[in-house]
């Protein structure tokens, strides 16, 4: 059996050659609805879902998406592992507009989004020290060199709230931090993906220098539009040679993330907690008595 892998991005990341589609499904959640209805389908045998971020149309700001239906509903049709896919910023002179980075690390500066699926009386703390998948960001890696992007290996990623650009002054603050790129979707998402066990790796587009560059005019929607427009084949590339190359089965250390990670006695979670995370912790309360 192989496993779906799930992709979040831009609604026309599913449009490739190669890639049929079979079923469009809008899914319920105990969080809300999703972003959009998934788009279910099979490239050369592999399973994919696609999930578009901000709906079609563009119709959600960072802020607006609900990241816990997102992760949800990819979860409850069997999505083992995300590739993300994310237009950012470059903090860094070498990562030019239109490179990618294959990212392995996060900053999180969002302040007003629900992070965790873990409240209202179940508690669990999950490791996220490293928080991307090795293994799926290994595949990535893979892909950019044999498809021939320009690409830069590791990197460190800055969430911030939007959904306005940054201001001069953070984006010099945050070059002294050692970030690489900046963006405002990978988080919590990232988070939400630890918490129900499934890998995750971000693609990061490079489409501007955000403001610090003094050689670069700051970051306009139409800079980012042209830009990421001159990419979207390139992502296109990348993420189908790594979905073929991807082993059938996803056996990284992101599926056993919350083994110990609850901390709530089974008999003290309520029934009504129960029911809302069966889809994340029904086998761990199983395996606890």
């Amino acid at each position: 059996m192989v496993e779906p892998t799930g992709i979040i991005g831009g609604s026309g990341l599913y449009d490739f050659p190669g890639f049929q589609v079979r079923e469009r499904r809008r899914v319920e959640t105990p969080f809300g609805d999703p972003s959009d209805e998934l788009v279910m389908g099979d490239l050369e045998g592999r399973p994919v879902v696609f999930l578009p971020r901000h709906g079609r149309g563009h119709r959600f700001s960072p802020s607006q998406v609900n990241y816990r239906a997102n992760i949800w509903a990819l979860k409850s049709v069997g999505v083992t592992r995300i590739i993300s896919v994310s237009a950012v910023g470059s903090m860094k002179e070498t990562i030019r507009p239109g490179h990618v980075v294959v990212v392995d690390q996060f900053i999180d500066r969002t302040i007003g989004r629900a992070r965790t699926f873990f409240e209202d009386g179940v508690v669990a703390h999950v490791a996220f020290a490293d928080p991307i998948c090795e293994q799926l960001r290994q595949g990535l890696l893979a892909a950019c060199k044999k498809t021939g992007a320009p690409h830069h290996d590791r990197g460190t990623y800055i969430c911030i709230e939007g959904p306005n650009f940054s201001t001069r002054a953070e984006s010099l603050l945050f070059r002294t931090w050692g970030v690489s790129v900046i963006g405002m979707t990978n988080l919590p998402e990232a988070r939400l993906a630890r918490e129900a066990e499934l890998s995750y790796a971000t693609l990061a587009l490079a489409t501007d220098y955000d403001c610090w560059h003094d050689a670069h005019d700051a970051v306009t929607v139409e800079a980012v539009i042209a830009v990421l427009r001159e990419n979207v084949d390139m992502a296109k590339r990348i993420i189908r040679q790594a979905i073929l190359d991807l082993p059938a089965v996803n056996d990284a250390p992101a599926r056993k993330a919350l083994t110990h990670a609850i901390m709530t006695a089974p008999d003290a979670i309520p029934a009504a907690a129960k029911a809302r995370l069966g889809l994340l912790i029904g086998k761990h309360l199983g395996a606890a008595k």
